[in-house]
């Protein structure tokens, strides 16, 4: 999960303003949390009140409204329609495929030990908004793949199951720039960059570069780096130095309730 914000933050000062500079500056004045961040730390928070209740399924819906709610006009603002889903009396799923439910979803993987229950709430978290097979398998992908690194799959075992997913994608190399908010046309991107990475950092930085929807590309390829390498401790306290005490409680409270060790 925290992989996911670090990738948000470092790439919130290029969503608009892209770099092809692999040596961009790690951080920046203008480094901060998205809508990205916010949406993660609604479901990590969703699992650490289900864990303090000891019971029920967690409430990701009504985290999501709260945390979106209390942090209404983050950097670059929330999409039209999800934004509206925010604000509306009455939420309902809108048939979206866009990559939202897949930059969100990180915690799952984490807080689950069992497969088929992190697939199956993979898909709980894509469908209260997401519920168009597309967004659905984004998410579902994006936890698979977390869930397998943090079992010690690697190499040829994650690429099995990406093209599971996305068959062809290591076919065709992404085009640079590129502005592809659909979960289709970013998870092909997020491997590319993930296969040919050798640690955190340069998976981080290989992100960015490629351009595009760089805070969200930069979230969803750390949520799956953070489970393969591991992320160096002056990376991890200075990025999240750029969060706001309340999210900084929930990312505390995740960790020891659901990785004391880690």
């Amino acid at each position: 999960m925290i992989g996911a914000i670090i990738g948000d933050i470092v790439g919130s000062p290029y969503e608009f303003h892209n770099t092809q500079d692999y040596d961009f500056p790690w951080l920046s004045p203008g480094s901060t949390f998205t809508d990205d961040t916010i949406c993660t730390i609604a479901i990590a928070d969703a699992i650490n009140r289900r864990i303090t209740r000891n019971d029920g399924d967690p409430c990701y819906m009504a985290n999501l409204l709260r945390w979106c709610r209390k942090y209404p006009n983050p950097k670059g603002g929330y999409g039209g329609r999800f934004a509206q889903w925010i604000q509306s009396e009455h939420p309902e799923p809108y048939n979206s495929f866009g990559n939202g439910s897949a930059m969100r979803v990180s915690p799952i993987a984490w807080a689950f030990d069992d497969l088929s229950q992190v697939l199956q709430e993979a898909e709980k978290t894509a469908m209260i908004t997401h519920n168009h097979p597309e967004g659905v398998k984004g998410a579902v992908c994006v936890a698979h793949m977390i869930w397998a690194g943090r079992h010690g799959m690697r190499g040829s075992e994650l690429m099995e199951i990406s093209q599971r997913y996305y068959p062809g994608w290591e076919l065709k190399a992404p085009e640079i720039g590129k502005f592809d908010e659909t979960c289709q046309g970013t998870l092909p991107v997020c491997f590319w960059v993930l296969f040919y990475a050798d640690s955190f950092e340069d998976a981080i930085r290989r992100a960015i570069a490629i351009g595009g929807d760089s805070d969200t590309i930069g979230a969803i390829v750390g949520a799956m780096a953070e489970a393969i390498w591991d992320i160096p401790e002056k990376i991890w306290l200075s990025t999240l130095s750029r969060l706001p005490r309340d999210m900084r409680n929930v990312i505390e409270r995740f960790y020891e309730n659901v990785l004391p060790d880690k």
